[in-house]
């Protein structure tokens, strides 16, 4: 089992409640999306999984530890085997990429190979293999303040994939990249988990990816669990009552959204079977 919740919830210090009663669990080598309008609670739930946010009530049980009846060092242990891909990668302005990428083992390794690290690189061809397989083979010493946000997005998902983290877990990954980037983007995901045999749980705005790519889609409103289905037996009416809160569109990657409150308008997003 790579993760479970059981009645997880969270409210944030000014009371605003962002998710209730969540109980969730995955096996490993599982490859799960979740979608939802925007303030669903889909980041709060990616945070719980990266035992990087604690919640209100309930249990959590990541790779086999329950997060916050950990010591401070077995918490920063488990943290280093659960990667995290970021909307907006927390990576300094004036870092060199191949520093960016490196920093994905620095919990891996110990303190003095850490520190060294980010003095001088201790590896140079194992992050030039992962920015390659983005495209990014030739920004490897550019500094990450002349990074568009798409390349930084990029960035973020090599550091992970040169982690090779026991858990990846993905926020957002690709929502500043057009839809050929991302949806290659993705693809390196999901393929890195299925070759790995690892759980990849990612939050994603467009529905169409999630549908394209993930065998399991979670649909998050108000805070709750709406569905959890493969791609193939939700239907439209599913994703209308998922997004009703919104504007009445299922967002995609291209940003030509399905208007659902069209009558006969017919299905655009269709899952296929890529692995």
């Amino acid at each position: 089992m790579s993760f479970e919740l059981r009645n997880v919830g969270l409210v944030h210090p000014n009371g605003q409640r962002a998710l209730a009663g969540v109980t969730l669990s995955a096996a490993r080598g599982e490859r799960i999306a979740i979608i939802g309008p925007s303030g669903a609670g889909k980041t709060s739930l990616i945070r719980i999984l990266g035992a990087s946010l604690r919640p209100t009530d309930g249990t959590v049980n990541i790779l086999g530890l329950e997060p916050w009846q950990l010591a401070a060092r077995g918490l920063r242990q488990l943290r280093s085997r659960i990667g995290v891909v970021h909307q907006s990668p927390p990576i300094p302005a004036r870092q060199r990429v191949i520093t960016a990428v490196i920093a994905g083992r620095l919990g891996q390794w110990p303190a003095w190979k850490s520190m060294l690290s980010l003095l001088y690189p201790m590896d140079i061809a194992g992050p030039r293999e992962q920015l390659a397989r983005l495209d990014l083979a030739d920004r490897l010493f550019e500094r990450c303040d002349r990074l568009s946000g798409g390349q930084l997005q990029r960035v973020g998902v090599a550091r992970v994939l040169y982690q090779s983290p026991e858990l990846l877990l993905a926020d957002e990954p690709v929502s500043a990249m057009d839809p050929t980037l991302a949806d290659q983007t993705v693809n390196h995901l999901v393929s890195e988990a299925a070759t790995r045999g690892v759980t990849v749980a990612a939050s994603l705005h467009a529905v169409d990816l999630a549908l394209r790519w993930f065998p399991r889609v979670i649909g998050v409103r108000a805070g709750s669990i709406l569905f959890d289905l493969p791609p193939v037996k939700i239907s439209d009416a599913m994703l209308h009552d998922l997004y009703a809160s919104e504007t009445g569109y299922i967002p995609t990657q291209d940003n030509r959204p399905l208007d659902l409150h069209e009558p006969g308008t017919p299905r655009v997003i269709l899952p296929s079977h890529k692995v």
